[in-house]
């Protein structure tokens, strides 16, 4: 595997999907019942820098041979994980999710959404749907290949003051960085920094799903909670001070609307916004559906990763899956380095590929049939014309 050395983690991660993110929730869910020698990283408390951990399991079988500060950069996103149900069975051990390695394990980074509180107490709270996890669920992510989680989303307090603060003191304990949530709006909104062989990568997360979490525990300057941006501004802000410090800028969203295939205007304004401050890819969820992918100028944007580990009981539409794998010019982003004003600067995004998988019944998303396979990959390429995306930048 090749992996990216994890610098600073808080610093001072077409078709259908389970509405299990939406609040108001549907009514259909169901209750909760590799490559080179550069090393992965264990994720520190909150404003220290990573140390080096080895290479993860399973990375010589897949080691091409070295690589250089020149080589590209490769980014893999999956969409909402939680461990509901019958897919909690995948944390009785830390190899649980170990089908994945083959399609996270090649990237230099790879991020998805952690879809849940991490703790065993708290209050359920005004909501129809809930989910909870252990701190397990985060070594069993990085054991899977996964290099950062984000818990900006609408489930990450689904218990309360006594659940948020558990789920503090796992992101505090992580071996891997935690965006998206933190004990003011200044972690909260931080990005986790990674260094892929001399290419500095800054990975940040919020959410703009308008719902009880957002509105009840968002972090702000004297309270913890989740990022959120109903209002931009703070995030934007973000971008632009990781725009200065870092060589790529990542914002992992949770945004849209439930079962759409296409971004809602909110989605199209945000994305178009974060461009401009200086994003280089912009990735998110929440729609359990996957949505377009393409160039929005210089940026690479995907509307909608879909479900990825996730309990499903709606039939197969449900069950579509895939990784996003996106490719970065390192001599580009270094060159770029410290300019702030990325108009009329070329796209350090060289490409875009999408992964289809399909989620079986453990939960597990994994490889479908070729002719599966090819209905999805058609599907998605078809995706970017309503997601008014380039193929091109």
């Amino acid at each position: 595997m090749r992996r990216g050395m994890a610098v600073g983690t808080v610093a001072t991660l077409l078709a259908l999907g389970l509405a299990a993110c939406a609040d108001p929730e549907s009514a259909a869910e169901p209750p909760a019942a590799a490559l080179s020698t550069a090393a992965t990283s264990t994720a520190p408390p909150s404003g220290a820098d990573a140390t080096p951990s080895g290479s993860r399991p399973g990375s010589a079988a897949t080691d091409p041979g070295p690589l250089t500060p020149d080589s590209p950069v490769t980014l893999a996103f999956g969409g909402d994980v939680h461990f509901e149900g019958r897919v909690g069975a995948l944390l009785s051990t830390p190899d649980g999710l170990a089908a994945l390695r083959p399609v996270l394990g090649r990237a230099d980074v790879a991020v998805v959404n952690l879809e849940t509180a991490i703790t065993d107490r708290g209050v359920e709270q005004p909501k129809i749907y809930h989910f909870r996890t252990t701190p397990q669920a985060l070594v069993t992510l990085q054991q899977a290949g996964v290099d950062a989680v984000s818990m900006a989303n609408n489930h990450a307090v689904d218990y309360g003051p006594d659940g948020l603060t558990d789920t503090l003191a796992a992101q505090a304990a992580s071996p891997i960085p935690v965006v998206g949530i933190g004990a003011n709006a200044e972690k909260a909104f931080a990005p986790a920094v990674f260094d892929v062989r001399g290419t500095r990568v800054a990975v940040l997360a919020s959410s703009q799903v308008n719902d009880f979490t957002v509105h009840s525990f968002p972090a702000t300057d004297a309270k913890a909670g989740i990022a959120g941006n109903l209002d931009n501004t703070r995030l934007l802000a973000a971008v632009k001070a990781a725009r200065a410090a870092y060589d790529v800028v990542v914002v992992f969203l949770h945004w849209g609307t439930d079962y759409t295939t296409c971004p809602d205007a909110a989605q199209a304004s945000t994305a178009a916004a974060l461009a401009k401050a200086g994003a280089d890819v912009v990735v998110g969820g929440h729609a359990h559906r996957v949505q377009g992918a393409g160039w929005l100028g210089r940026t690479y944007v995907d509307y909608g990763l879909g479900n990825f580990v996730w309990l499903n009981t709606r039939g197969p539409a449900d069950t579509v899956s895939g990784v996003l794998t996106v490719s970065v010019d390192p001599v580009k982003a270094r060159a770029l380095r410290g300019t702030t004003a990325r108009d009329g600067a070329p796209s350090i995004v060289t490409g875009g590929s999408w992964t289809p998988l399909i989620i079986g019944d453990d939960g597990v998303p994994r490889p479908p049939v070729a002719s599966a396979a090819a209905g999805q990959q058609a599907a998605w390429d078809q995706a970017r014309s309503c997601a008014r995306l380039a193929a091109a930048p």
